[in-house]
């Protein structure tokens, strides 16, 4: 009788648990569970970080999974809409707007050399074409009928210099096939079956055009082979204004869409191999209108209609076929702080905390408070109290060993600082000016403090005694934060004198500072952390109102990431890159505390049994 050694060459490893490091295909003995166990890949979808403005129906299908573009789109309110923006696999960045206000409108091309067609604009259907190379778009050659064509355009990766568009809406349903070289549109092969809000996927001489809207939602699938259509093998599902991968002609992916039965859009997915459609695991949030890219093993369903009053939700979700299992980056509830909390201020890590200081209600009276409480990751116990009720601190350090630096107490705003040892406070280093919310960064011993509202573009660096001014901030600011070390650090956004929000951010090189990337939301009032400049993140705070958005920058750029429960500006937060906390805040003011934990993979290990 044959064994597994005779067939692969090799025994089956016994180990205590798991085997280390286990990659994809792998199998072993887990003595501890006394079961067969193996890594094996299936198929699933994870939230991702939402856009920065949701909308329906942009031009998409452009790019990859890591790196795509969504431009134009329709927004709730003010409509049809320029803005677009860029995935990086993690979140989504804010870059060049078209030429126009569109949406309904066709995409193809890659993050870097993408191409935009047709679409909804003014007057109600256009045929205008736009390049974009990484930096600018530029309008090209019309198409020779002005129509929409949301998902209906493809040619893959290539597609800027070889685009596919077919079908659409401009007063009827159309049947025409367009292809594009690069500079002009010629005319191609005629659909057999007129349809709009289809979707299209491949290159110019091997695509695929699945589902639409003929007289309702439709299950049919025409190939094209660059010179004619032909029927191919109808989807499981009937939808329209579907979304789906746009790579290939044989290996695709769809999702999401309306089947006509509801307002509310379809959760469910199917996959084509070449030969059959198989459904596929359903996303959490159904939607038609998706904006969608990317390929059968890795591909992204971003914001789409949904029903009111949300009626262009942010939400992005990731599909992966993979040996790994993705647990999506997320806050979560933890313990609640011991009071209400405002305006306090807070070192250290997720599980290692220390907040400080604030108010415990609209600071007047007895409400400023000098409590100090630590956080384990699960409780809050008391600590040394501060010598003066202070609030709006610049704040350094780690649990045991923190900074406050200036602020505000009763008497008015000061320069004073204090310095705690994880038991109680002893007086340190004042810093140049009395004012209040300053960016603190840096360890006790090796800090920095940068703007605050006494002098809004003083910087300086501590020593763990003294502070020495530091070339000044190029833009002044308060209500600021920022993250680092003495020679590498970074703060980012706040409020500008005479009192406009900014997303100005600036990173110091341990004596002068340097504009680089705005934040994609000018912030105030918001919390800063991460393991170094260029792993940095923000959250909460206050632009035209209270926020919960998260964004992170990776040192070139900000995008977004995993957003909070509620929206609170003067939380007390720290952490690094990967976890974070927020405590408290405004308005009105709540004790509640939020954990971020970033995403994390780990191999899908499964039992292995002959059933």
């Amino acid at each position: 009788m044959s064994t597994f050694k005779n067939i692969q060459g090799k025994n089956i490893r016994s180990y205590a648990n798991n085997a280390p490091n286990a990659t994809a295909g792998e199998m072993w003995y887990n003595r501890s569970d006394q079961k067969l166990k193996g890594v094996v890949a299936s198929a699933a979808w994870s939230s991702s970080s939402n856009m920065i403005t949701g909308r329906e129906y942009g031009g998409s299908g452009i790019g990859t999974l890591l790196a795509n573009i969504v431009a134009g789109g329709y927004i709730y309110n003010p409509g049809r809409s320029s803005l677009t923006e860029q995935y990086n696999g993690t979140g989504w960045t804010a870059i060049t707007s078209t030429t126009t206000n569109k949406y309904l409108a066709g995409g193809a091309g890659s993050a870097t050399a993408a191409l935009v067609f047709g679409g909804s604009g003014v007057p109600p259907f256009t045929a205008q074409t736009e390049e974009y190379n990484g930096t600018s778009w530029s309008e090209q050659d019309d198409m020779s009928t002005a129509r929409s064509l949301y998902n209906a355009g493809a040619g893959g990766p290539g597609g800027q210099t070889a685009g596919l568009a077919a079908g659409g809406y401009s007063g009827s349903n159309s049947s025409a096939t367009e292809e594009y070289g690069g500079a002009s549109w010629t005319g191609g092969g005629t659909l057999g079956t007129a349809r709009r809000a289809s979707w299209l996927c491949g290159t110019q001489t091997a695509a695929m055009l699945a589902t639409g809207y003929v007289s309702a939602a439709s299950t049919t699938v025409e190939n094209y082979d660059g010179s004619s259509w032909t029927t191919g093998t109808s989807t499981n599902v009937a939808r329209s204004s579907c979304s789906g991968s746009a790579i290939s002609q044989d290996s695709a992916l769809i999702f999401g869409g309306n089947d006509g039965s509801s307002p509310a859009g379809l959760t469910s997915s199917e996959e084509w191999n070449g030969t059959s459609w198989a459904a596929t695991p359903t996303m959490a949030a159904g939607r038609s209108g998706i904006n969608g890219a990317g390929s059968t093993s890795a591909a992204i369903a971003a914001s789409g209609f949904s029903t009111p009053p949300d009626a262009s939700p942010s939400v992005t979700e990731e599909y992966n076929f993979s040996a790994n299992t993705i647990t999506s980056g997320a806050w979560s509830s933890g313990a609640n702080y011991p009071t209400n909390l405002m305006y306090a201020g807070s070192a250290g890590t997720k599980t290692a905390t220390v907040v400080y200081g604030g108010s415990t209600a609209p600071p007047s009276g007895g409400n400023r408070t000098t409590a100090t409480n630590e956080y384990n990751g699960s409780s809050w116990t008391s600590g040394g109290a501060m010598p003066t009720a202070t609030m709006q601190m610049a704040n350094l350090g780690t649990q045991t060993a923190a900074g406050s630096f200036g602020g505000a107490q009763p008497s008015g705003n000061v320069s004073t600082g204090y310095e705690y040892d994880g038991s109680s406070w002893t007086s340190g280093g004042s810093i140049g000016s009395a004012g209040y919310n300053a960016a603190g960064f840096g360890i006790l011993n090796a800090g920095v403090i940068a703007g605050g509202s006494g002098d809004t573009d003083y910087a300086a660096t501590y020593n763990g005694s003294t502070w020495t001014a530091k070339n000044n901030l190029n833009t002044g600011r308060y209500y600021t934060a920022g993250t680092g070390t003495t020679t590498v650090g970074i703060v980012m956004g706040g409020t500008s004198p005479p009192g406009a929000v900014t997303a100005n951010t600036e990173t110091f090189d341990g004596t002068s500072w340097t504009e680089v990337g705005n934040l994609n939301t000018a912030k105030r009032s918001q919390s800063g952390g991460g393991d170094s400049r260029d792993d940095a993140l923000l959250w909460a705070g206050y632009t035209a109102s209270d926020s919960n958005s998260m964004e992170g920058y990776d040192g070139t750029s900000w995008s977004t990431r995993p957003s909070l429960a509620i929206a609170k500006r003067n939380r007390a937060g720290s952490g690094g890159s990967s976890t974070a906390i927020a405590t408290g805040g405004i308005n009105p003011v709540v004790n509640s505390v939020e954990e971020f934990t970033a995403e994390t993979t780990s191999a899908n290990i499964v039992d292995i049994t002959t059933s």
